[in-house]
């Protein structure tokens, strides 16, 4: 089979960016903090080519009901609640009140704070709060890598026909080929069960760290 991905360098990766949506001002400052602020665990922040895409995405499925796991400084949940259709909500489930509360100051001043619903605590454990029947639009995934497939096990059920889920990092900086820790292995047997999954349709696309999209059918 010929392959037909093109290798990303730093140079294509800069045009690939500059030809797609580019942050607004709100957006650039959130990512500037979150770098300054927080150098060590910057590297949780989506890339600004995935808000641009999860945004997109929210359009393209009309979302009124969506979902996020793990929320971080807010970068994924502001995009997010920026392409919701009207009277649409995001709930957000994360563990940290100090990241979120970063989250919470931008989407304020980015007027979403209306859409936004934010659960602290055990995603695995609020996820079972939510309405049992299939409902959910869209959801994204970007957590703690060995908790992937019980969100995806709370998630897939829960998702309308036709509803989409994104999951994140699901690459690993590829070492899927060749797992290094506990997260690769956990996010090998993730991508295992995705694709095994027959109640969705699967695809992975090699988006920033790596972005798995599934429909429910």
């Amino acid at each position: 089979m010929t392959v037909k991905t093109l290798p990303m360098t730093d140079e294509l990766h800069e045009y690939v960016v500059a030809h797609g949506t580019p942050p607004d001002p709100i957006m650039r400052d959130l990512i500037d903090e979150t770098e300054r602020s927080l150098p060590s665990n910057a590297q949780m922040q989506v890339a600004p080519e995935q808000a641009a895409f999860l945004s997109l995405l929210a359009k393209l499925v009309g979302a009124r009901h969506a979902v996020e796991v793990g929320t971080f400084t807010g970068l994924s949940s502001l995009a997010m609640a920026r392409g919701l259709a009207d009277g649409g909500k995001l709930i957000c489930f994360d563990i940290s009140d100090e990241f979120t509360s970063v989250a919470r100051r931008y989407w304020e001043r980015a007027g979403v704070t209306d859409r936004i619903e934010l659960r602290i605590g055990p995603a695995a454990e609020r996820l079972r709060e939510l309405p049992t029947e299939p409902h959910l639009d869209l959801a994204f995934i970007d957590a703690d890598k060995t908790g992937y497939p019980t969100y995806w096990e709370e998630l897939v059920p829960r998702m309308r026909p036709g509803g989409l889920i994104v999951v994140d990092n699901v690459l690993r900086d590829g070492r899927v080929l060749a797992p290094q820790d506990g997260s690769d292995n956990a996010i090998v047997r993730f991508n295992d069960i995705a694709a095994r999954d027959e109640r969705v349709e699967v695809v992975m696309l090699p988006i920033a760290d790596g972005l798995t999209l599934a429909r429910r059918r």
